[in-house]
């Protein structure tokens, strides 16, 4: 007689939730935004130290009236860098500010960006490659705080786009956050650099699960309500402009913004292909997290239809001029760019696996448990490790 199938199959997804099933040990720091003193060398502390060296001082000086004098206000000029202004420039490789570095939720991230681009203007300005991020990569892990109880409020063949925005309105932090920028982006009476910045303030303040769950929700081709709902994060009725500019226009608009300039220098810097084979230069998360940091932004990107998972500008290539093919290079970063797209499609995997078995709903109440209750969770000088393998272990022995 033949045997049962195995429920063996069922494993790779109990890997995939293994970082879920004990929370970190607690950092000192909690949950505040990160302070300049936490970076290895923050632009802020940098221009300090130059403020106490009077050479260094009268270049960074004259590298800023150099910043305020350069126009980029037509798309069909380049804009040019002053030979003086690069030889200043030159002047401050040796000093700390030329490795300074910004954090996007740092305090004061306007003045560190400021200071960056200040002191690195020719790798801003005249070049369509923006490939050097001013933000350092500090990624601090936290627990994934999540209310799964009350999803059987859903419908059980419910869109999973609808699931995570069910867990966005049981967190207090990221409901707050979210229906600020609803406010913000809907109405008559809509401005679009308000919905903006309470958008730019959804993605930097949101836990990150959360943002991506509401933002990559995995949808069936023939549910269009699923990817509306998906499409409609991004607020494209207030946020991106009623008629398509031109990309080029967006790009000068995106440079002569210090935060813009810096989210796509990120962008560029973590989901550009190395090579022809398209081998990407960083791994999928930092490219993910620096594709959400353009929303909000001059260049924000989002899906471009209800029925698949393509992302692109809201701008076209049409009356380029014999700039056509830096436009379509620019456009391309986002609709043809295959970093991006794999970076997109395995978070979508991931988050449809995390909803796909029958014992999902038991394996996250014990994680609630453990956050309700300090005690269930492991102690700090238990490695987490062993706590998961123990979880694995017991969940095995069931089958």
């Amino acid at each position: 007689m033949a045997r049962p199938p195995s429920p063996r199959p069922m494993l790779p997804a109990l890997l995939l939730l293994l970082p879920l099933l004990s929370p970190s040990p607690p950092s000192a720091s909690g949950d505040h935004l990160p302070t300049e003193g936490r970076l290895m060398n923050s632009c802020i502390q940098a221009r300090r130290k130059c403020q106490a060296d009077p050479t260094c001082n009268a270049t960074y000086h004259y590298l800023n009236s150099c910043a305020s004098s350069i126009s980029t206000s037509s798309p069909a000029e380049e804009p040019s860098v002053p030979e003086d202004c690069m030889e200043a420039a030159q002047q401050l490789r040796n000093s700390s500010l030329m490795s300074c570095t910004c954090h996007r939720r740092m305090k004061n991230q306007a003045t560190c960006l400021d200071i960056y681009w200040t002191v690195h203007p020719a790798r801003s300005l005249g070049d369509y490659e923006l490939d050097v991020s001013p933000y350092e990569d500090t990624v601090t892990r936290k627990p994934w705080k999540m209310n799964f109880s009350k999803l059987n409020m859903l419908k059980p063949d419910s869109d999973l786009c609808l699931k995570f925005a069910m867990l966005c309105t049981l967190n207090d932090k990221c409901d707050r956050l979210r229906k600020a920028y609803g406010e913000a982006c809907s109405g008559s009476r809509c401005q679009r650099h308000t919905c903006q910045r309470q958008l730019r303030s959804f993605f930097e303040k949101a836990s990150e699960p959360h943002a991506q769950g509401l933002l990559l929700c995995p949808c069936a081709p023939t549910d269009q309500g699923c990817g509306q709902r998906r499409r409609n994060t991004i607020a494209p009725s207030c946020s991106l402009p009623s008629e398509a500019p031109n990309c080029l226009e967006l790009w000068h608009i995106c440079v002569a913004d210090p935060l813009c300039r810096s989210r796509l220098a990120d962008f560029q810097t973590h989901c550009h292909p190395m090579d022809i084979l398209g081998t990407c230069a960083t791994e999928q998360s930092k490219c993910l997290r620096a594709y959400m940091g353009l929303i909000g932004t001059a260049m924000t990107p989002n899906f471009v239809s209800n029925v698949n998972a393509s992302v692109a500008l809201s701008c076209t290539c049409r009356g380029s001029g014999n700039l056509q093919e830096e436009c379509e290079r620019l456009e391309e970063c986002f609709s043809r760019n295959p970093c991006l797209m794999e970076a997109i499609a395995a978070k979508m995997r991931f988050h449809s696996q995390l909803f796909s078995q029958d014992w999902t709903a038991s394996t996250f109440s014990m994680m609630e448990r453990q956050n309700k209750n300090p005690a269930l969770r492991p102690q700090p000088w238990v490695p987490s490790l062993f706590s998961s393998t123990l979880t694995l272990i017991l969940l095995l022995s069931l089958w």
